[in-house]
């Protein structure tokens, strides 16, 4: 098995979500890797949790990469969350990204969970993306 692709694989999935002019029109730069301190905007996306499973065969090394790109907004219902989500769905899902590490073999959607955070004033969708990579 190979992490070595992991850090790579963040940096350019982060690169196509903050570059994506529809999710900008949407977020702009509230794009985060790390929540930065202090007040956050009504609306933000956050690069979350990743499973990664080893891949590797005869022919090299390898691992599948399960990731989740969470949506959370104050505002009321779920529609702006789906529109951001959406958006950063229709940037990675079937994406063909340049890693600075091993290459991208595919990135599909998986799923998506939308969902009430706290007391429900928040919503937040998480989308789960599954990448796989070889390692050089």
């Amino acid at each position: 098995m190979s992490y070595g692709v992991a850090s790579a694989l963040q940096a350019a999935v982060y690169q196509r979500v903050s570059s994506d002019p529809a999710v900008i029109g949407l977020v702009g730069s509230a794009i985060y890797d790390a929540l930065p301190p202090g007040s956050l905007p009504a609306t933000y996306v956050t690069l979350g949790p990743e499973n990664v499973r080893d891949k590797s065969d005869k022919s090299g090394r390898g691992a599948l990469h399960t990731i989740t790109i969470s949506v959370v907004t104050d505002s009321a219902g779920f529609q702006t969350a789906k529109d951001v989500a959406a958006a950063i769905s229709d940037a990675l899902d079937g994406s063909d990204l340049t890693l600075t590490r091993g290459a991208l073999i595919y990135l599909n959607f998986d799923r998506a969970l939308a969902k009430l955070e706290g007391t429900g004033a928040q919503r937040r969708i998480d989308l789960r993306f599954r990448a796989r990579v070889e390692d050089d």
